[in-house]
């Protein structure tokens, strides 16, 4: 009888247990698919005030778009007209610093936002390449190209600097979130029938990155720390 007494409890402590894992599954489950939209909700936002804050630049051929291959990045696609590389170099013309210095202020002023400036991880400036040349030479190319565009912004914040307001605020955000990615000809672009489109393939793409929660949570132990 002491047995099935104790073999009773034992299988009810089990059953307990097994309960309480099944019940904080679920709850964990809950936690991170509430928090996963809302870092999809986080970055709606963001890329409806960029279609209106970019929208002028959208009928020069910019493209804003959500990354279909992450669920928290957006896409800023500046195709190669405006930049003007010439053939083989990574110095940005003219017309390309024209371009660049009226869009970057408009973009900073989007990421920016009260509403958006914490939940965005990072800003990565890629340059692509067609799929000409060996990758040596496209990713050395495409990695200068992207440093490039890099630079002047850098250049453009910094003639910003000193004049108050949240301006100089605005600038070190940017520099704090902002860098460079060679990608070479690993992601061309591809027409309909599935061969190269070259002119849109070569291009930079400004790719803004919302936060995920594990990032958010890390952030808060090390300012609580």
């Amino acid at each position: 009888m002491h047995d099935d007494t104790d073999s009773g409890i034992a299988n009810s402590f089990t059953d307990l247990m097994t309960s309480l894992a099944v019940i904080f599954i679920l709850l964990l489950c809950s936690f991170l698919n509430n928090a996963f939209e809302e870092g999809q909700s986080t970055r709606a936002k963001i890329l409806d005030n960029l279609h209106l804050q970019l929208k002028e630049f959208v009928t020069k051929g910019v493209k804003v778009n959500s990354d279909p291959n992450d669920p928290l990045a957006l896409l800023i696609l500046i195709p190669e007209g405006l930049l003007a590389f010439e053939t083989d170099r990574a110095e940005i013309p003219p017309r390309g610093n024209e371009f660049l210095a009226s869009f970057i202020p408009r973009l900073t002023d989007t990421i920016y936002l009260p509403e958006f400036r914490n939940d965005i991880s990072s800003v990565v400036v890629e340059g692509h390449t067609d799929s000409r040349g060996s990758d040596t030479i496209n990713l050395a190319l495409s990695q200068q190209r992207s440093m490039s565009v890099v630079s002047q912004c850098i250049n453009i914040l910094e003639s910003t600097k000193g004049l108050g307001g949240n301006v100089d605020y605005k600038r070190e955000y940017f520099l704090r979130v902002l860098s460079a990615s060679g990608r070479g000809k690993q992601d061309l672009i591809l027409n309909e029938d599935g061969k190269e489109d070259q002119p849109q393939s070569r291009r930079v793409v400004f790719k803004i990155r919302v936060r995920s929660f594990e990032e958010k949570r890390v952030e808060k132990r090390l300012s609580d720390a």
